[in-house]
């Protein structure tokens, strides 16, 4: 269905989950299959448009103003072959759908932390995921990806090694990916959830999360956020009005119980939710917000964590171990960088105003420890420079070139833009 600025469901088309900006754009496709993919590409290429494309569209920066917007939310089937451990998922499925896809079989796809999020936007941002520790990035575990290049054509991108490597890890500046085959997991259960500690009582809180991440095993993974919680009947009573410590577990096998058992002798948490948990279930560890908002964020990648923040902003500062799997390069080359990274820090503040420099003078002092930052992760616009490293040396010039190979008019308007 083609929608303009003055068809009934306009707005609602056009909105994704973040809040903060949006997109404006002259045209509106809402697809169904590869075919209305195919025929909106070409649509723009024939009115000389931009083309934007949203599923959930929760990391959206920067709105396409005019236009053509692909919104693909309604094409988002999954099909399983339980035997082969894999799932086809199309353009717009969520995590949400992949997951429920999946559990009755017992597997379990390299998901965020988030189940609203889009399936294959993640992925080909790289996907950090809840057992990254163990399996690596999600783009590492891509077997086909389908996809209409800005020429209007419809390419198997797995047939030409520059495009496929490209696409996992360089975003969506390649083309409209139509479908993607992705690995699966026997991860029918995981041991995870959240401690969350009052840090006013237990400040040592972050501490002693990072010595206990130098001493756990690959089959763990986890995160600390640091955040105010707001005094509201929306949050849960043992945690309104304090500044909370979440720390974020998710560990693979039978030993969670006593894996975790260093941090629990903290002390009593405000709230205790780790347990045994259907994978499908997931997204109940990081229990992050599942209505749509406005937020902006800026990260960086460190090789260490040598201090740890107390900004005593009204932010949300998130820590996530990597290392691991993560570390690994995978079979199948692809332009995912800074493998050598121990931690990503993110800071996110909520609301639709410029908070750019306040995020900024948060991670200043962890800038000498930075290789670089993670895409995923930056809810902002960035420089050149900035969105240079994002990868390895050498990596950003090459996926340069290729965008100008794949898209010589720069139709795409991809989030972050190479």
């Amino acid at each position: 269905m083609m929608l303009t600025t003055t068809s009934n469901g306009y707005d609602d088309a056009r909105h994704g989950f973040q809040r903060r900006v949006e997109h404006r754009p002259a045209v509106i496709f809402q697809v169904t299959d590869a075919t209305e993919i195919e025929e909106a590409v070409r649509y723009a290429i024939d009115q000389d448009l931009r083309v934007a494309v949203q599923a959930a569209g929760h990391g959206l920066i920067e709105g396409l103003d005019g236009g053509v917007l692909i919104a693909t939310r309604g094409f988002n089937g999954v099909t399983v072959d339980a035997d082969r451990k894999t799932a086809w998922i199309e353009a717009g499925a969520t995590w949400r759908d992949v997951l429920d896809a999946t559990a009755p079989y017992g597997l379990a796809p390299l998901s965020g932390s988030s189940p609203g999020v889009g399936a294959i936007s993640y992925t080909l941002g790289g996907g950090l995921g809840l057992m990254a520790r163990r399996f690596g990035y999600a783009a590492d575990h891509v077997r086909r990806i389908e996809l209409v290049t800005a020429d209007g054509v419809r390419r198997n991108a797995e047939e030409d090694t520059e495009l496929f490597w490209a696409l996992r890890g360089g975003g969506g500046n390649f083309g409209v990916v139509t479908g993607m085959e992705i690995e699966l997991f026997d991860v029918p259960t995981i041991y995870g959830g959240s401690l969350y500690f009052d840090l006013a009582e237990h400040p040592e809180v972050p501490d002693v999360w990072q010595a206990w991440t130098r001493t756990v095993p690959e089959e763990v993974t986890s995160a600390i956020a640091m955040l105010p919680m707001p005094d509201i009947p929306q949050v849960p009573a043992p945690l309104r009005g304090k500044y909370i410590g979440q720390v974020q577990l998710a560990v693979l096998g039978d030993d969670g119980v006593d894996l975790v058992k260093p941090l629990r002798e903290i002390g009593e948490p405000a709230l205790d939710t780790v347990g045994e948990l259907p994978y499908v279930d997931s997204g109940q560890i990081f229990a992050e917000p599942d209505r749509p908002d406005s937020y902006s964020s800026s990260n960086l990648l460190l090789r260490d964590l040598d201090q740890l923040p107390q900004p005593g902003e009204m932010c949300v500062l998130g820590i996530r171990h990597l290392g691991g799997a993560l570390a690994r390069r995978p079979e199948v080359p692809n332009a995912v960088g800074h493998r050598d990274a121990a931690y990503s820090l993110t800071v996110l503040t909520p609301g639709s105003a410029d908070t750019r420099q306040l995020r900024r003078k948060i991670l200043d002092p962890w800038r000498p420890s930075a290789v670089g930052r993670f895409l995923n992760f930056s809810f902002e616009k960035l420089s050149a420079q900035e969105l240079a490293e994002a990868y390895d040396p050498g990596d950003h010039a090459r996926l340069t070139e290729l965008r100008r190979r794949y898209d010589p008019a720069a139709r795409l308007h991809a989030n972050h833009q190479l």
